[in-house]
């Protein structure tokens, strides 16, 4: 996207719903904590994000982080895959993660890993 332009839909969804559309558009069935839909037309729409709220929660406490940063996190994640990021090879998880690192330190959340 070429001049910053863009629109997201964020949504908040259960256990039920994440694990549904999780199964649907990736074949796993379970509800994971963030799915990401890039959309193909630009630069008015990027995607939708959606977040599973009760895996959100667990996962920050068990994680031992607060529920504002984890999400913060997990829209960052999103974001990144929305802009075409991936972190399917370890080089593309290195890469990625330290985008993630600056943009959380930029937005004054502490490090995510």
């Amino acid at each position: 996207m070429g001049n910053g332009a863009g629109e997201l839909t964020l949504r908040f969804v259960g256990r039920k719903e994440g694990r549904a559309l999780n199964t649907a558009w990736r074949g796993r069935d379970y509800a994971t904590n963030v799915l990401s839909f890039p959309y193909e037309t630009e630069p008015v729409l990027m995607g939708d994000l959606v977040l599973c709220w009760p895996v959100v929660k667990q996962e920050a406490a068990d994680q031992g982080k607060s529920v504002e940063a984890h999400a913060a996190h997990l829209v960052v994640h999103g974001m990144l895959h929305l802009c075409g990021h991936d972190h399917e090879d370890e080089a593309q998880a290195e890469e990625m993660e330290r985008i993630e690192q600056d943009v959380m330190a930029k937005l004054g959340y502490p490090d995510p890993y």
